[in-house]
């Protein structure tokens, strides 16, 4: 049964094993962990304010992640959503468990604007987003304070209701 966590050290080497091969080898993102030194420092770097970060586990196996990192009082920027292959879809409900567990964070913590860059190849992402809520804003739009990822082709933001 897949459960949501908080995130905790215990767990790094497999949320970076997780991550990694779905940037570099699925998506072909030319990205490496140096790249992505808040994977390295995670509870300094998402779990403070009101940023959080999130882990699905399926007998004791990091399946999937997500994150906020709030850049405002009121504003969040959505991170680090990826879920293993093999638990990915309506069937299992991985991306929605952990999506729905940062909508309530972001509820419970003042959050009204929450802010997301991705890729364009990432269809079944974009579909996601927009199944939840999400409208495409161009980068123009994005807050000044927004964290841009420098591989980033397209943005996002949900008005948390």
């Amino acid at each position: 049964m897949i459960s949501i966590e908080e995130f905790s050290p215990d767990y790094l080497q497999q949320v970076i094993d997780l991550i990694l091969p779905i940037q570099q080898v699925e998506f072909e993102v030319p990205i490496t962990l140096e790249d992505q030194q808040d994977l390295l420092m995670i509870p300094s770097f998402y779990q403070t304010g009101k940023g959080n970060f999130w882990i699905a586990i399926d007998n004791e196996k990091v399946i999937g992640t997500i994150a906020i990192k709030n850049f405002s009082d009121h504003q969040g920027a959505l991170r680090k959503m990826f879920v293993e292959k093999n638990f990915r879809g309506k069937v299992f409900g991985t991306a929605q468990k952990l999506f729905d567990t940062l909508i309530q964070w972001s509820k419970q913590n003042s959050l009204d604007e929450i802010y997301l860059g991705t890729l364009s190849q990432m269809l079944a992402a974009h579909s996601f987003y927009r199944r939840n809520g999400f409208v495409e804003i161009k980068k123009e739009e994005l807050p000044e304070d927004f964290p841009l990822v420098h591989v980033d082709s397209m943005f996002f933001k949900l008005d948390v209701v």
